[in-house]
């Protein structure tokens, strides 16, 4: 049996999905929303009422068990443009920030930008990048019209957080922020809708839809949005949309981490530091990110109305995702660092293809798989290694398409900000093995069991032989992806075979 798991692990879907060169190519626009989680969305039964995104939902194949490459920015970004791992390009840590190693994504690395580019698209680009200051435009963004946080000039020094220490600092004496809030979590904005950046950037990608609706060429139109991103930051209505009192915390809400890696005690940014923060705290934080999600709707609603007022929306490919989850308690963490649970592995992903009947897709796929995907809607050449496969089968016929297929997904966290974890983890929906080679604690949870994730049964005998097989999965895996760090793996892995 755990010959033929092995087996079909690597089996490579003999499909071949690709239009043909005659074809014309379509136009494709990518919503893409920052640190944002997968269940919060009133189509998957979650607390926020997102009637545009349900719509969107309504009108694409659903993936439901979609997974990101890495819990943080810079390096799920990385694989989403490149359709490789870090190991292959090089980005593995955020860029630009504080003891971070890395300034930008190496520019030879073109991605989705340049192969569009070169493929005669108009490629387009608004908000946040967080690959490398003017990284879009030396990749041929023929339309920039907003940004995130990133510097415009290369080699910048990296932004460090000094006045959050002291901020969080202040929050164990008993300061507090304006409207006697905690801005490093929850924060009622000044203003209204209209006065949010979040605001400014959907408004500049209306621009650019209309730039493009007006070009005779195809169009690879980006639309990035630092919302939801922490702090949670909203302004009325949102604010107050959702009452702390009154909001349902899951199993794992502040669960005490018994028997996890040391690294999930570190404070790698400065609001991982959570130790004067109190159950109302947490609610509100909880509430405002909510609030975030519901802003959030809004912004897709005026996005997909102007595509509809230009006239492009019917023909329209569209790919809603968020680049990772983020924490909202659950085993008493906030945002992301180095670990492996499903509140930062999943993310949410819709893909519209108007030619395409919706569907729901339960099957794992990756960030990857993405890439590969719009690669064949675009008809782009290659331009080197493609770690994901395409989902058009899946698309076309459901969870069917890859029956007798083992449901896989893999899973890295290299770096935080400079400092080195090298965490590798493989899910099926059944079993997470989480590989810590700089610990000497790994992780291996029943999903089925203990979805939360709570209780660690490395070393629980009963688990002997699926944690073998996990074991033996990862291994497979790291082997098909080329990454470097197998061999160390295998050395440590004679413990559980």
């Amino acid at each position: 049996m755990l010959a033929f798991v092995i087996a079909t692990a690597v089996e490579v879907q003999a499909t071949d999905a690709k239009p043909s060169k005659a074809e014309k190519k379509p136009n494709v626009l990518i919503l893409m929303f920052d640190d944002m989680r997968f269940d919060t969305f009133s189509y998957r039964g979650g607390p926020v009422h997102t009637p545009n995104i349900d719509q969107l939902a309504s009108e694409s194949t659903r993936f439901d068990n979609a997974m990101t490459t890495t819990g943080l920015c810079s390096p799920s970004r990385a694989a989403f443009y490149t359709g490789r791992w870090g190991h292959k390009t090089g980005l593995d840590d955020n860029v630009e920030l504080y003891t971070t190693r890395l300034a930008e994504l190496d520019p030879k690395e073109g991605g989705l930008l340049r192969r569009a580019s070169d493929a005669g698209y108009l490629v387009g680009h608004v908000g946040k990048w967080h690959l490398g200051a003017r990284g879009t435009e030396i990749r041929g963004a023929e339309i920039d019209l907003a940004h995130g946080h990133e510097p415009r000039q290369r080699f910048s020094r990296v932004y460090t957080p000094y006045s959050k220490v002291d901020q969080i600092a202040g929050y164990y004496q008993g300061k507090l922020d304006k409207n006697d809030e905690k801005h490093e979590y929850y924060m009622t904005l000044d203003g209204a809708y209209e006065d949010t950046v979040a605001y400014k950037k959907m408004l500049a990608g209306k621009q650019m839809l209309q730039q493009m609706a007006e070009d005779e060429r195809p169009f690879f139109g980006v639309i990035s949005f630092n919302q939801p991103h922490p702090a949670y930051r909203v302004p009325e209505p949102y604010a107050s949309m959702f009452d702390p009192n009154d909001i349902e915390l899951p199993s794992n809400h502040l669960a005490k981490r018994v028997f996890k890696p040391l690294a999930q005690d570190g404070i790698w940014w400065p609001w991982h530091d959570v130790g004067h923060m109190s159950d109302q705290d947490w609610r509100k934080a909880r509430a405002y990110y909510y609030g975030a999600i519901a802003m959030v709707d809004r912004i897709i609603g005026d996005l997909l109305q102007s595509a509809k007022d230009e006239g492009i929306y019917e023909d329209l490919h569209i790919v809603l995702w968020g680049d990772q989850g983020s924490m909202l308690g659950e085993h008493t963490l906030y945002d992301k660092g180095p670990y492996a649970y499903d509140e930062l592995m999943r993310m949410p992903l819709l893909m519209k293809n108007p030619e395409l009947e919706s569907r729901v897709v339960n099957r794992q796929v990756s960030v990857v798989d993405v890439t590969a995907t719009l690669a064949d809607w675009m008809l782009l050449d290659s331009d080197g290694d493609e770690d994901g496969h395409t989902l058009i089968p899946l698309m076309e016929q459901g969870d069917a398409a890859e029956k007798g297929q083992l449901d896989l997904a893999l899973y890295a966290y290299e770096w935080y900000n400079g400092s080195w974890f090298g965490i590798r983890a493989v899910r099926t929906p059944e079993f997470k093995f989480v590989w810590n080679p700089g610990d000497n604690r790994d992780e291996f949870y029943d999903l089925q069991n203990d979805p939360g994730e709570v209780t660690n049964q490395i070393n629980n005998k009963q688990y002997k032989k699926q944690i073998a097989m996990m074991v033996e999965l990862l291994k497979q895996e790291l082997k098909r992806v080329e990454d470097p760090s197998l061999e160390k793996l295998t050395h440590h892995a004679k413990a559980y075979l």
